[in-house]
């Protein structure tokens, strides 16, 4: 059964002083999704973002969200919609469960709606101990979690996210990323806009490519990966009990072996098909031990080169 579409762009144009900053763009996203918006700095995805919200118009073309033109009918567009910018605006005086109250007040939630949620949302984005603390006091980390607790307050059925791990450490990034990953159980789709490619690999569904305001691929990352498999996109990587020169060089003279990069006792191995069994049997022949071996049927990498380059 095909899912159903709550985000529809139709040949959405925007022009900035006669330069073309989004061109004829035609989007799809599903209910209850992670949908990655890639691109570089300059693609259009945040012009692409304001528009969906009805914060910009359009030259031409529309935009509509679960039904409603983003245009014309801005206001029903934000009731259902949460937005997190790339810069992040609290008030440093206040703390996290004011600054939720805050935003509670300004959607017209009641007190009678809005403490219970505010209470959950705080504890899903693991900041309960610290709700009373000053968000002058929060690291970059903390403000972002306080983010999604932002656009959850008000239980909206789309999130849209501009570049949220931006400036975190590792640790601060798995964070955001698994509290993405659970919004679409809560009845929350999202549109995560990004141009970090493993960060949309491990958490989104379908992706779009955008360069230079033009769409450049746009469908689900297992449906593109099987396209850029058939292209012959490889990658086998093997544990043995020593890498030589020797050893990499063999193998690099296998038919169908396109590169072969060593690190350690692993063989990173690019190919234009599964040659896992040739690969072995030469490394066996050679009399190293061949601890373990897999194949990575593709990247998000693989798609981005494929579709995509910059210039």
């Amino acid at each position: 059964m095909d899912k159903k579409i709550v985000v529809e762009t139709r040949d959405l144009t925007k022009r900035y002083d006669g330069t073309m900053v989004v061109d004829n763009l035609n989007l799809h996203v599903a209910e209850n999704e992670v949908f990655g918006l890639l691109g570089p700095n300059g693609a259009g995805k945040t012009t692409t973002i304001l528009m969906l919200l009805g914060l910009t118009e359009p030259a031409s073309g529309s935009a509509r969200v679960f039904g409603f033109d983003s245009t014309r009918e801005p206001l029903k567009v934000k009731r259902l919609t949460g937005y997190l910018p790339e810069r992040l605006g609290f008030y440093d005086g206040l703390t996290a469960r004011q600054n939720l109250r805050f935003i509670a007040w300004l959607n017209n939630m009641t007190d009678d709606e809005a403490n219970p949620q505010i209470e959950q949302v705080l504890e899903a984005v693991g900041l309960t101990e610290v709700a009373d603390t000053a968000v002058g006091k929060f690291s970059r980390g903390m403000k972002q979690r306080l983010g999604i607790a932002d656009v959850l307050v008000k239980k909206p059925r789309l999130a849209i996210l501009d570049e949220p791990t931006a400036g975190l450490d590792p640790e601060g990034i798995n964070q955001i990323l698994d509290l993405i990953t659970g919004l679409p159980k809560m009845g929350t789709t999202v549109v995560m806009c990004s141009h970090r490619l493993y960060e949309v690999q491990r958490i989104c569904q379908s992706i779009a490519i955008l360069a230079k305001g033009k769409l450049v691929v746009e469908g689900a990352l297992d449906a593109l990966g099987r396209e850029a498999l058939a292209e012959g996109r490889y990658r086998i990587e093997v544990e043995t009990t020593g890498a030589s020169p020797q050893l990499v060089e063999v193998i690099g003279k296998i038919r169908g072996v396109k590169n072969v990069e060593a690190e350690g006792n692993f063989l990173h191995i690019t190919t234009d098909s599964d040659l896992r069994a040739a690969i072995s049997k030469v490394v066996v022949d050679s009399g190293v031990a061949l601890i373990q071996m897999k194949v990575q049927e593709f990247s998000l990498d693989d798609i981005y080169k494929k579709y995509f380059q910059e210039g």
